[in-house]
């Protein structure tokens, strides 16, 4: 079978007496064995280029000595001025220890390198940001990972970069790295999987509840995994209206709440303790009696596709809404959970219907962010930013199977930018101020000039098409371990 590289629908390429099941598993085992052999056809994601012209050698002594001296100095003088003069000012840095990658757990520092590259690569391709990983070892004396290692590496760093992306780090570590770096640092120091993932999921649910007829302050909430995601999730849906009354939250021990002396005695857990001293104050102590009769389940927790039981699913509300966002394969299958009676169901996967990934807002927000040199990005920002694009999708139509927009609507991530920006400017974090059009126009500029240049990379063959071979053999090999 010859196999579009666009790859657009996965559905149509296994064979037609697979199940739901056997076509779910092939599609995860297909992506996962093209990846490791594009992987080695590009040798990773990445390069870096000039973005300005070299028209003879003497264009050297421009760039670089004796011409640059003057460059120099003028930053020294006033170091706001780095962010016009160098690639500062659209300059991010990817930073992670690697011990909390995807579903896959600690993977060693260089084993974070091809996530770091992957938020690079869509940085750029759909917010026109450019981006480097930096995956580093936090490991201390003691054999243990140390978040003070994490902090003091980023306070070195951040004067190359105009905001600094945190990235798979596990709990409880992730919580002390951002706040202490939030307030440490001069320039925005965000956790995309936590305020990223918070956003987005956000703004789905949003959607999700207008589309069921639901109000966010009636919504009977439980969520499934209480790592640096879910916590931040839960903590933007109550600052945007939600009943803390009505929302359980589940880790591997229970479901948190006052009784946790575990969470309490220990002060790395203080962001999961604030949860416990404002959720579930019936002390709801099982996911059965939780999720009958609940709304909305959100699941960020161990990958699928039998952590969420089917009766679970069975025992909710009418019209319930189901986001299961483990990676790579999510807590339940949606076939199954639609077939239990969920309305609306959500993944991170964008071979299925409902992606709510990050991927979504995490180049919008850092770029609205970067074009008015915002100080840091606030919980604030980030729902300006959820709203931004549940207004987006809503204004294009939503359904049931389509409530968030997608990484192929360019606009969708000009929009988040101008109104991220608006936020800054209104909360008082922005170095400089622009309009709302002026964003909104330089990051469409920005976006598009780096597809184009994707674009023309392909024509040129810069960037080679990837062999038919390679993709025949992908899913040869994942229809064999199925069948």
């Amino acid at each position: 079978m010859k196999i579009d590289p666009n790859l657009k629908n996965l559905d149509d390429l296994f064979p037609s007496d697979f199940t739901e099941d056997q076509k779910a598993q092939a599609k995860t085992l297909f992506l996962k064995n093209l990846s490791l052999e594009a992987h080695k056809f590009y040798g990773g994601k990445m390069q870096t280029v000039p973005k300005c012209g070299i028209y003879s050698l003497n264009w050297f002594n421009v760039w670089y000595t004796p011409g640059v001296s003057k460059i120099s100095t003028t930053i020294r003088d006033n170091n706001d001025t780095s962010f016009s003069l160098s690639n500062r000012g659209n300059l991010v840095a990817v930073v992670s220890d690697s011990t909390r990658v995807l579903g896959d757990g600690d993977c060693t520092p260089p084993g974070g390198l091809g996530v770091m590259e992957g938020k690079a690569m869509i940085m750029k391709y759909l917010g026109g940001v450019d981006a480097v990983p930096l995956c580093i070892d936090s490991k201390g004396k003691d054999g243990k990972n140390d978040p003070d290692k994490i902090i003091e590496f980023v306070k070195m760093v951040q004067h190359s970069f105009g905001a600094v992306n945190l990235e798979d780090i596990s709990q409880p570590n992730c919580f002390k790295v951002l706040d202490e770096l939030r307030e440490a640092c001069d320039i925005p120091v965000w956790h995309d999987d936590a305020q990223g993932t918070a956003c987005v999921t956000l703004a789905g649910l949003i959607n999700a509840l207008k589309l069921a007829g639901k109000k966010m302050s009636d919504a009977k909430i439980v969520l499934l995994g209480a790592g640096a995601s879910n916590t931040t999730i839960a903590r933007l849906i109550l600052t945007d209206g939600g009943d803390p009354s009505k929302m359980v939250i589940f880790d591997s021990k229970g479901s948190l709440h006052t009784g946790r002396e575990d969470i309490k005695n220990d002060p790395r857990n203080y962001r999961k303790w604030e949860l416990c001293e404002q959720t579930n104050p019936n002390k709801v102590a099982t996911m059965e009696e939780a999720m009958a009769g609940a709304d909305v389940l959100i699941a960020l927790s161990t990958p699928g596709p039998d952590t969420v039981k089917r009766e679970w699913i069975r025992s909710m509300a009418e019209k319930s809404i189901v986001f299961v966002c483990a990676n790579p394969v999510p807590e339940i299958w949606p076939y199954a959970a639609k077939e239990e009676g969920a309305f609306i169901v959500a993944t991170g996967r964008g071979d299925f219907p409902n992606q709510v990934n990050n991927s979504v807002c995490f180049p919008g927000i850092l770029k609205g962010a970067l074009l008015v040199r915002a100080r840091k990005i606030t919980d604030g920002m980030a729902i300006r930013c959820a709203h931004s694009i549940a207004d987006f999708s809503e204004k294009r139509g939503i359904t049931p199977d389509n409530i968030i927009a997608t990484m192929e609507e360019t606009e969708v991530f000009a929009q988040e930018a101008a109104d991220v920006a608006m936020e800054a400017i209104k909360e008082g974090v922005a170095r400089v101020e622009l309009t709302r059009d002026e964003v909104y126009r330089r990051a469409k500029e920005d976006i598009e000039a780096a597809r184009a240049l994707v674009e023309d990379m392909k024509k040129l063959g810069h960037i080679p098409e990837p062999p038919a071979e390679m993709l025949e053999a992908a899913l040869a090999k994942a229809i064999s371990e199925v069948k």
